[in-house]
């Protein structure tokens, strides 16, 4: 019996401790992860700079409160802005959170324009949470079943379609905003065209709307970027961050341009754990790791050897219809609904993920090697290939 709620599908694997990209089991069955959990670990298990780093914190100072100044909230802000080109920075607990956050920021603009009702423009295949209103902003059907009333001011548009876009702001004046991902990661890793990301920064700009990017998963050097967007030579209003900024340890930002930092006023928003002098620590050492170890370099490079070694180990499989992604955030895109092929992989020891039902999704830490990356090829591309294999249901 157990006393969680029943809210996942879990696997029958229990791990017990990791080392860099490798994770091993309660029964001492050792494991590549590919997932990291979910694009989280992204300087790999147990790196001893982070665990150093979490460990002196925690024998000085876990949390205090925003009543006061947390000097590590403005190092961490400092970096962000140093590689977004932004201006300033909130600290919350998790992406959920930063999207509400930027909600917020884009509804408190609209009102301060004159607008009673606010709406934001957001992707049907976009997911930014699972609260009810990031709920309301996500596209997928089968997530929003069973919660509605949904939050309204949310229009769904598709993601490479500007035209409509430009044909709303034509006939909608309470628009305030567009938010996005660079790449979709739940939606089945897919990347916005760059030029449509250039074209929404120029519709923006027309309108007076404030261009907000999620880069929850995308961010933080994993496509061989600081941040996603910065491929299609961008700057937003709002970036919201969480997943690998602390390598593990729960935390969320929301970094803003000049114009998008005068929205909140003191009492607008807050939180009680959000910036806490642990949370700081671990994101300011993951951000110090990713800048001595060159991660971003890295994961372009292993990501694109990565990739072309997918590509020509699964050509000519009749069920892979293609691979996609940037970096170390790919996703092999098959012809079928594709949980069933999670326990072939453990089986092969290999960590990965299934997203929009038939892409598996791969996120490895950052530091994964090209030797690695070559493995992750060696043992997914049999455990595809025998799920292939299979009758198709």
């Amino acid at each position: 019996m157990t006393h969680l709620l029943n809210t996942y599908g879990r696997l029958p694997i229990s791990f017990t401790h990791g080392q860099g990209s490798w994770l091993w089991d309660k029964d001492g069955n050792k494991y590549l992860d590919a997932l990291a959990g979910i694009a989280v670990c992204s300087v790999g298990h147990a790196h001893p700079r982070l665990v150093k780093a979490i460990s002196d914190q925690a024998s000085k100072l876990l949390h205090c409160s925003n009543y006061f100044e947390i000097p590590l909230q403005e190092a961490v802000a400092s970096k962000l802005v140093e590689y977004s080109g932004l201006s300033a920075a909130f600290f919350c607990n998790s992406g959920l959170e930063a999207n509400e956050c930027a909600f917020k920021l884009a509804r408190k603009y609209g009102h301060d324009k004159g607008i009673e009702v606010p709406n934001i423009i957001v992707m049907k295949h976009a997911f930014h949470g699972r609260s009810i209103a990031t709920l309301s902003a996500t596209g997928n059907p089968l997530v929003r079943s069973g919660f509605a009333p949904y939050t309204e001011g949310f229009i769904h548009v598709e993601e490479q379609n500007t035209e409509v876009i430009r044909e709303i702001a034509k006939n909608n004046p309470n628009v305030v905003a567009v938010m996005f991902e660079p790449v979709q990661g739940e939606g089945g890793v897919i990347p916005i065209d760059l030029h449509v990301i250039q074209e929404l920064r120029q519709i923006c700009d027309e309108n007076d709307w404030l261009l907000m990017v999620d880069e929850v998963q995308s961010g933080m050097g994993r496509t061989g970027k600081w941040f996603a967007h910065q491929w299609a030579e961008v700057k937003p209003d709002v970036m919201t961050l969480a997943k690998g900024l602390a390598g593990g340890v729960p935390v969320g930002a929301v970094v803003c341009s000049e114009k998008a930092k005068q929205i909140f006023k003191p009492g607008n928003h807050g939180t009680t754990f959000g910036g806490n002098p642990l949370a700081m620590r671990s994101a300011l050492e993951v951000i110090n790791i990713i800048e001595d170890e060159k991660l971003v370099e890295n994961a372009e490079v292993v990501g694109k050897r990565l990739k072309k070694a997918l590509s020509k180990s699964l050509n000519g499989f009749a069920g892979v219809r293609g691979i996609r992604g940037k970096g170390l955030m790919l996703g092999i895109v098959l012809d079928r609904d594709a949980h069933d092929i999670l326990d072939s992989g453990l089986k092969a020891g290999l960590t990965f993920s299934v997203t929009a039902g038939n892409v598996i999704r791969l996120v490895p830490p950052l530091n994964l090697s090209e030797a690695e990356a070559d493995e992750i090829v060696s043992r997914i591309t049999p455990v595809i290939r025998a799920f292939l294999a299979q009758p198709k249901i």
